[in-house]
């Protein structure tokens, strides 16, 4: 089976081809400010290195969050635009959940469990917390590092990973960013996808204008 694999979640713009749970093309440019004019080239160029067209797919799976607005919107689009256009099926999985399962297949965390934290911008983190194996024990949540830093103890952690685990003392592990290869592993291949619904866990900054105020006379 050959999957493209899209995320938009944080600054890195990722398209990637796994075949058979094995990446065989990965493409990833680092600007949160350019998702919608990276990504699709970013899809081209990962056909071109596997040798493979879009018509190839067997189906899509995106990154769904929890990240920023715009940069969810550009990913999940572009994964239902293609999905629809080639007739595969498009399967949101958590973000969080992507980074966790690529650091549980890079080796084992030794005892204890495992911390994920990306950047939230406002000078908060996304977090969840995973077993071992990486079920997800708590999370996603946007909070404060020093919130999360309250809520870890019972939590009996081995290691951080994300963009922002070096900010909880804990060893770090690779990846920073989700990869293809870990956001197929937490997919359901196998199962008829739901809808896509994104993970913002914020509240949109804008707002519908107020009723303007009359005038007197």
């Amino acid at each position: 089976m050959l999957v493209l694999a899209l995320d938009t979640s944080t600054p890195a713009v990722t398209a990637g081809l796994v075949r058979d749970g094995q990446e065989v093309a990965v493409h990833s440019d680092t600007d949160g400010r350019k998702h919608g004019e990276l990504l699709m080239p970013g899809v081209q160029a990962a056909c071109r290195e596997a040798g493979v067209s879009l018509r190839d797919l067997d189906a899509i799976v995106v990154g769904a969050g929890p990240g920023p607005f715009t940069g969810l919107r550009v990913g999940m689009v572009t994964a239902a635009a293609l999905g629809d256009a080639l007739d595969v099926p498009v399967h949101g999985v958590c973000s969080l959940d992507a980074i966790a399962a690529a650091v549980v297949a890079g080796g084992p965390l030794l005892a204890g469990n495992l911390l994920v934290a990306t950047d939230a911008r406002r000078r908060e983190v996304y977090w969840a917390a995973y077993e071992s194996e990486g079920r997800r024990l708590t999370g996603p949540t946007v909070e404060s590092p020093e919130l999360v830093t309250e809520r870890l103890d019972g939590l009996h952690l081995a290691a951080a990973a994300g963009s922002m685990a070096a900010r909880f003392g804990l060893p770090v592990r690779e990846p920073a960013t989700p990869t293809p290869g870990g956001l197929v592993a937490v997919a359901a291949l196998d199962t008829v996808p739901g809808p896509l619904e994104p993970l913002y866990l914020r509240r949109p900054d804008a707002v519908p204008p107020g009723e303007r105020k009359k005038v007197g006379l």
